[in-house]
């Protein structure tokens, strides 16, 4: 039952915090799965993509309704990130378990400084440069295949600064870039897939969705940038934490 609880209010938390940025929700998932709930590395990071892709899937419709989802940009930067994505997620099983787990930490505590720094919003959007998408898109599917995470902390500030995508544009359409990444490094896990824990698994990933629902409509309440900026001081201390547990 414990273990049943844990779920919910990780996956509460973490929808939520997905739902009303756009990403970052997604890499608190992993070391949720490892300290909470007993998962390996391996197992959490399939876990991750599991609960991110349903997640992100789920936030991108409420997105799409409102019209701040740039499909053709989102589709080429994702498009990219496929062949990478699934070629990280077969690196990814043949990978130490402390050396998945310090990379992991390396890149969340990059996210939560990238989320820290000020960005100022795109005045007006500008015209895609496909080399761009490719480039940017191809990181990010190698990232998202590799350690499990949607990769939301790295497509927004992508698709700000690469695409010049207005900021709402970005959170909306970095959910159709998730979701893309997330299914293709599935693709290559299958077998993992199967030997997951469902009792646990499920329970997280529906109270990841529910506040994801939730998290959308904080966004349209509470000013941007100062959920960022908690969020991203709790995600830098998991990422020492995790770190130092590696290293050690």
């Amino acid at each position: 039952m414990s273990a049943l609880i844990l779920a919910l209010v990780a996956g509460a938390v973490i929808g939520l915090a997905l739902g009303a940025l756009g990403g970052g929700g997604s890499v608190l998932a992993v070391p949720a799965l490892i300290y909470l709930l007993g998962f390996t590395p391996v197992a959490a990071t399939t876990a991750g993509l599991v609960i991110v892709a349903l997640t992100s899937a789920t936030a991108l419709t409420a997105h799409a309704r409102d019209g701040h989802v740039r499909w053709g940009a989102g589709l080429l930067f994702a498009a990219a990130g496929i062949g990478p994505a699934m070629l990280g997620s077969a690196l990814a099983a043949h990978l130490p378990a402390g050396a998945l787990q310090a990379a992991f930490a390396t890149v969340a505590a990059v996210a939560a400084v990238r989320m820290l720094q000020p960005r100022g919003e795109a005045e007006a959007a500008r015209s895609v440069r496909p080399g761009h998408a490719a480039a940017a898109g191809a990181g990010l599917g190698a990232v998202t295949g590799v350690l499990g995470v949607g990769g939301g902390f790295l497509a927004v500030p992508a698709l700000v600064g690469v695409l010049g995508l207005r900021m709402r544009e970005a959170v909306g359409t970095s959910l159709l870039v998730i979701t893309v990444n997330s299914l293709a490094a599935l693709g290559l896990r299958g077998g993992t897939v199967d030997r997951l824990d469902w009792s646990v698994v499920g329970p997280f990933a529906g109270a990841a969705v529910l506040g994801a629902w939730d998290g959308r409509r904080l966004a349209s309440r509470a000013k941007a940038r100062t959920l960022q900026q908690v969020f991203a001081l709790a995600l830098l201390a998991v990422a020492a934490f995790m770190l130092v547990d590696a290293v050690l």
